[in-house]
């Protein structure tokens, strides 16, 4: 995974500084800039490095192995110098390794799981938090798997604010919007599914969105009681 193409559709936010630090090698997955020579696995892509590869492998097989340079995304670690020795580890199967950390803050945030090819939906995520600004600790739980779900989220969300200013109430901003919209409106209504057992192995975003493609399906204006019956059938 390119950092440039994490980043961008990730959405940086600002750098929290360096740290020595263990890293867990199956948590290192992108590079900055050599996409070109090692696959998803860190395995050797390029022929003509065959030779640098086994003189790393032998030189930390002697115990010379200085920390490898990384930046890290979330729970997600990108190579600036080291993309040898991280391979060699990765074939050695090897948990851990040192390794010296800037860490990036970004808009959306980037889980373990996470690969390429999730990156359109983390962008649509990026932009829904552009617009939605949900607290940090709801931001670390969210993944939706279509970049559409994110757009009928926000719509979700803002016309939830709209109706608030109908009734009178003032919103300040769109971080008291998102904040009182997951506290008041999504919250409670997983609450009930989540006590009726309704798709206990979601996530909170999962099956709130799940719910709203409900509503919308048989056009209800409203949570019906019987929400949690139409979601298990």
């Amino acid at each position: 995974m390119p950092l440039d193409d994490a980043l961008g559709a990730l959405g940086g936010d600002g750098v929290m500084g360096s740290r020595v630090m263990d890293v867990p090698v199956a948590q290192i997955v992108g590079t900055v800039a050599r996409a070109d020579d090692f696959d998803a696995e860190f395995r050797l892509l390029n022929s003509e490095l065959k030779t640098r590869w086994r003189d790393v492998a032998d030189a930390m097989g002697r115990g010379v192995e200085p920390p490898v340079e990384l930046i890290q995304l979330g729970e997600l670690y990108f190579v600036v110098d080291g993309h040898h020795r991280v391979s060699v580890a990765r074939s050695l199967g090897r948990p851990s390794m040192t390794a010296r950390v800037l860490r990036i803050c970004t808009i959306a945030y980037a889980m373990g799981c996470l690969r390429l090819a999730h990156l359109p939906s983390k962008a649509a995520e990026r932009r829904f938090l552009e617009r939605v600004p949900l607290p940090e600790d709801v931001r670390t739980d969210l993944w939706l798997d279509e970049p559409v779900d994110w757009a009928r989220l926000t719509e979700s969300a803002e016309a939830w604010g709209f109706r608030q200013s109908l009734d009178g109430r003032r919103l300040r901003d769109r971080e008291e919007l998102a904040h009182a919209w997951w506290s008041e409106e999504v919250t409670p209504i997983l609450d009930r599914l989540r006590s009726a057992g309704t798709l206990t192995s979601l996530r909170d975003v999962e099956l709130y969105t799940t719910a709203l493609a409900a509503r919308d399906k048989f056009g209800w204006p409203s949570w019906p009681s019987d929400l949690a019956t139409h979601l298990r059938r």
